[in-house]
C-alpha cells in the first residue's frame, strides 16, 4: 500500500475549487491539490440531460486521513451530490510521500 492517497472531485468553478483546496490545506487534510483543466461533464439530473463545464481536482493526502478528507469535502461542497472518489495509488516516491505526511503533521 502507498503512503499517499488520492481523492478526486469536480467543482462548478475554478474559484470554488481554489477555495476548497486552500481550506483543506489549512485544516491539514491535504498536502496539496492539483486543479486540472476545465472538463465537460455529461449526466442526467432530475430527468434532464445536462452538459456542464467543471474543474476536476486531485487532492493528495495520507491513507489515514482519506476518509476524513472525503467527509469534509462532502460537508463543504456546494453540489447536492458531489462525485468524491478515492483513487488507488499503487506506489509513491518515498520523498514525495514523506512530504505529504509532513504537511499534514504541522
Amino acid at each position: 500500500m502507498s503512503a499517499v492517497a488520492l481523492v478526486y472531485t469536480l467543482f462548478g468553478s475554478r474559484e470554488a475549487a481554489l477555495g476548497m483546496a486552500r481550506q483543506l490545506i489549512e485544516e491539514r487534510l491535504i498536502g496539496c491539490a492539483n486543479l486540472l483543466g476545465e472538463a465537460t461533464s455529461l449526466y442526467e439530473w432530475n430527468g434532464v440531460l445536462e452538459e456542464t463545464a467543471e474543474v476536476p481536482v486531485l487532492f493528495k493526502t495520507t491513507p489515514s486521513r482519506r476518509d476524513a478528507l472525503m467527509e469534509r469535502i462532502a460537508q463543504l461542497h456546494d453540489y447536492e451530490v458531489p462525485a468524491i472518489l478515492a483513487l488507488p495509488v499503487e506506489a509513491a516516491d518515498n520523498a514525495f510521500a514523506k512530504w505529504v505526511g509532513d504537511q499534514l503533521a504541522k
